[in-house]
């Protein structure tokens, strides 16, 4: 793949992780026309086979008469045993606009829970190969050259013009709105003759359960939410101002180590010397591409590169080394801060759609014009997003999916959140908790963004899974997350000091 320094890539990952809703009901499920039937497939993540089926479902939840349908994939790990437990261990995905499939890695390390259940990963419509969205207005594939598609000036109208594209192909993005996925993962329940199951889900999946609890309680067992995203929260506006205090708090506890502090500029003043150097216009830069290592020449303005740091705040490693590379950008040196970017933003830019993003982020979180106007460090990165919005139309329901999700049952819910999760911090998940009578909550001080990847954490979702028990998580697991220490800093290229 060429490299791309893309803004488009950038902007959707760095946003990607939230929101809730388009229309449906209990009425509006349809009927299931036949069982699945899975058959051997392979994805390109993992090494060994897996299991496929396809359901058609209906493409217009809030028009019974409308007889389209769309298919969705639904990809299968089977137990490892003859007879598995008849509640299997489901994944949702985050974004909005990231399939579920790509999580196969992370799912194939859940063996603990693939002793008994057979795991199930749901492609969202309009993600993966469950009917993709699609647009060439925000095609990262395209020839244009790496100076051009770097301008931050232009994901508006490339947003806006992928919606005129699907306008064109008599697409209505409200048709793919959260609540139409719920109402897709009810047919997929009742497809397979399932009486219970369990969720797993990350970031904006979180939405999506919540919003499966709010309409189908009798259906779950037990959830595991991680980086929840309470309903009240508003994206891209939360989005934005969460990472900016997570930055700025990065940038305090590095003035609080000597080493960290001797940085030139100092901390409390790196991202005002950046904003003035690359004020704009922005100035040219050269780098060497970290694909080919052959020179080139970016144009870059503090905007673009406040995009770029952002989006390395989501793990602890490499927040630790953003003092550092806003250090080397003050001296000219961009590379190794484009190099990391195209670490985080090319894998995930690869798994998202971002016709899927902006149709769910438009219509459910439409942003407030103005309401960051004066902020000098993220205003104009949220005027993107409103800008971004202008011609997508809004969702009815909009308003009222972002109301409490209040459990009435009493469904064990277990809400994991790393504090230095730049996006879903830990106050999100204590908020959504209010309204869940059954329910215990894991911070862990030293982790950033999605815990469950991390440490023995694969082991405590089995253990809360195999007994529906919050009281009997291993107890050990729990202390050590609790007691975690986020990573030194870097300040300097030879070694982390403290």
């Amino acid at each position: 793949m060429k490299w791309r320094f893309s803004i488009f890539r950038i902007l959707p990952a760095v946003l990607a992780i939230l929101i809730a809703a388009c229309s449906s009901s209990d009425q509006d499920i349809g009927n299931v026309a036949a069982p699945l039937v899975f058959s051997s497939c392979r994805l390109p993540t993992l090494s060994m086979a897996v299991e496929c089926a396809s359901l058609d479902v209906p493409l217009k939840r809030n028009d019974p008469a409308y007889q389209e349908k769309i298919s969705l994939r639904i990809v299968r790990l089977p137990a490892n045993t003859q007879h598995p437990d008849e509640d299997p261990f489901i994944i949702l995905a985050g974004g909005p606009g990231q399939a579920a499939s790509a999580l196969a890695p992370f799912a194939s390390t859940l063996v603990e829970i693939r002793r008994t259940r057979d795991i199930l990963l749901i492609d969202q419509r309009g993600t993966g190969q469950s009917s993709p969205l699609t647009c060439a207005a925000l095609d990262n594939e395209d020839d244009a050259t790496l100076e051009n598609i770097a301008l931050i000036q232009e994901l508006a109208p490339r947003a806006r013009r992928c919606h005129e594209e699907l306008r064109a192909q008599n697409i209505d993005p409200l048709d793919y709105g959260t609540l139409n996925f719920v109402a897709d993962l009810e047919n997929v329940r009742r497809a397979l003759g399932l009486k219970k199951i369990n969720l797993w889900a990350g970031s904006y999946g979180t939405r999506v359960a919540l919003e499966y609890l709010r309409h189908h309680p009798e259906n779950i067992r037990t959830m595991t939410l991680d980086g929840v995203v309470d309903p009240s929260v508003s994206i891209p506006l939360n989005g934005w101002q969460t990472r900016k205090e997570r930055l700025q708090k990065l940038l305090d506890a590095c003035a609080q180590s000597a080493s960290c502090n001797a940085l030139q500029p100092p901390p409390p003043h790196m991202l005002a010397a950046l904003a003035h150097k690359l004020r704009s216009p922005g100035i040219k830069a050269n780098i060497d591409n970290p694909n080919t290592g052959a020179p080139e020449t970016i144009t870059i303005d503090f905007n673009m590169m406040l995009a770029a740091a952002q989006s390395l705040l989501y793990a602890p490693e490499t927040a630790a080394l953003l003092p550092y590379l806003f250090a080397r950008a003050y001296r000219d040196d961009y590379a190794p801060l484009a190099a990391l970017t195209q670490s985080f933003s090319g894998e995930l830019g690869e798994q998202m759609s971002p016709a899927l993003h902006y149709a769910i982020i438009c219509a459910e979180d439409r942003p407030v014009p103005g309401a960051l106007s004066n902020d000098p460090l993220i205003g104009v990165l949220y005027q993107q997003s409103v800008d971004a919005c202008t011609s997508w139309p809004i969702a009815e329901n909009a308003q009222e999916l972002h109301t409490p999700v209040i459990a009435h049952r009493d469904i064990p819910v277990l809400l994991l959140s790393g504090a230095l999760d730049p996006v879903t911090p830990p106050v999100y998940a204590q908020k959504a908790a209010r309204t869940l009578p059954l329910h215990r909550t894991i911070i862990a001080p030293g982790y950033g963004h999605i815990l469950s990847t991390h440490a023995c954490t694969p082991s405590l979702i089995a253990a809360f899974v195999r007994t529906a028990d919050l009281e009997q998580l291993p107890s050990n697991c729990v202390r050590l997350l609790e007691e975690s220490a986020p990573p030194f800093f870097w300040p300097d290229a030879l070694a982390p000091q403290p």
